[in-house]
């Protein structure tokens, strides 16, 4: 599946470091999900209940301050500084969580650092979508720089997890929990680095950051296929977050054995990702968002074979193919957000759909812990995979997903589609 990859895009030194600095901070951060949750249950007394508040405190904060994330990547000068800085400040936050589970808590901390940690990713992320248009100016090359961020970011996850589960089954999440935020302080250090050799950008916003704001929510919605995935994935992240982190350890818990085998699920998807990615590079499709909405139900495997007890063997096997599918997905609609959307708009629009796409995350973590003590893990996890072919189902009803056309498209191939369609 890496055959359709081109590492031309790696003789460029700008790139590298990128490339570089992303898998640095994704092996450490491989460790987190493991970590956290395992430890959180594993504190005297730990409850799913617990749990989830954790997970929900991580994610509410980046539901608010997200949108700002957005803005400021689009008013700095220099969108390297920074993510610079929300790395560094996330490397804190993690080096504090590792001292916390050392100590043994208390709850309330731990959920403030992890609230913490979740404003460092509001800011990082829509930056970072302008980081990479910043380096990688020619949109032609732009799918083949998803796809080879995609399969660097997930072999450093694959190598990430296959050591999570083994450091926090044998160490403890405190060990798994520095290692990450190490990796979160080598990243700040290649980004600085990265700026350096990138000059600041020639316009600085004059006016006032809600009319920024505006002007992204206007570009955001002119994109059908745009909003419609992102309500889409609203629901389908709610389901995955969920599952990964907390239906899943609840059910590894109960009869796949532990945090080992969760450990291993979680390194199946990665890999099916990384196959997926390359897959994804050479993939020129006539319609692409039509491609990655349909992939999207890989999303609903790993909670429907988890519901119905299935073997480790299948499990893994189905993780594998929800890991292709999803990076199908990712990098489809990632190429066509650059190529669609405006260079200086890029980070606006993409804080407006990381709002959308995470929405829904701290209602599916804050109610899945309670809902699974009541009904069962089981019950919860077959309603979850329900849920993501119910959103796949209304996504394909807009004409816009279906019709979207591809790089090898021309524009006035979309009038009769688009006529055919009405």
């Amino acid at each position: 599946m890496l055959s359709g990859l081109s590492f031309s895009l790696l003789s460029q030194a700008r790139f590298r470091l990128l490339a570089l600095a992303r898998f640095v901070s994704v092996l450490g951060s491989a460790f987190g999900p493991i970590a956290v949750s395992f430890g959180v249950l594993d504190l005297p007394g730990g409850t799913a209940g617990d749990l989830s508040l954790v997970l929900s405190c991580q994610a509410v904060p980046q539901l608010a301050f997200v949108l700002w994330g957005g803005v400021l990547g689009d008013r700095v000068r220099s969108r390297f500084r920074l993510v610079c800085l929300t790395e560094t400040a996330a490397a804190a936050c993690w080096a504090g969580l590792a001292v916390l589970f050392a100590v043994g808590g208390p709850i309330w901390m731990i959920a403030a650092l992890a609230a913490l940690g979740g404003v460092t990713r509001a800011l990082f992320a829509p930056a970072l979508e302008g980081v990479v248009v910043d380096v990688i100016a020619d949109k032609t090359e732009r799918q083949q720089a998803n796809a080879l961020l995609k399969v660097s970011t997930n072999t450093a996850r694959l190598v990430g997890m296959t050591l999570a589960g083994v450091m926090v089954s044998f160490l403890g999440p405190t060990v798994a929990l520095a290692l990450d935020a190490a990796s979160f302080g080598a990243c700040a250090v290649l980004f600085a680095v990265l700026g350096r050799s990138t000059p600041d950008r020639p316009v600085r916003y004059k006016s006032s950051a809600l009319r920024d704001l505006r002007d992204g929510w206007r570009e955001f919605v002119a994109h059908e296929w745009l909003w419609v995935t992102t309500g889409q994935l609203a629901f389908v992240l709610a389901v995955v977050n969920a599952v990964a982190g907390l239906l899943g350890p609840m059910m590894a818990k109960e009869y796949l054995g532990g945090a080992w085998a969760w450990s291993l699920v979680m390194v199946a998807q990665v890999a099916g990702q990384i196959g997926g990615a390359g897959w994804a590079a050479r993939l020129r499709p006539t319609r692409p968002m039509l491609l990655a909405t349909v992939c999207t139900v890989g999303a609903a495997l790993p909670a429907l074979l988890l519901a119905l007890r299935a073997p480790l063997p299948l499990v893994l096997a189905g993780a594998v193919a929800y890991g292709v599918m999803w990076d199908v997905t990712m990098v489809m609609w990632r190429t066509c957000l650059q190529r669609e959307v405006p260079d200086d708009a890029i980070s606006r629009v993409s804080s407006i759909d990381l709002l959308g796409c995470l929405a829904l995350a701290p209602v599916g973590l804050a109610v899945a812990g309670p809902l699974a003590a009541a009904f069962g893990p089981a019950t919860i996890a077959l309603g979850s995979a329900v849920l993501v072919f119910a959103a796949v189902g209304v996504a394909l009803a807009s004409r816009d997903i279906r019709t979207l056309p591809g790089e090898t498209a021309s524009r006035e191939e979309m009038v009769p589609a688009a006529a055919g369609a009405a």
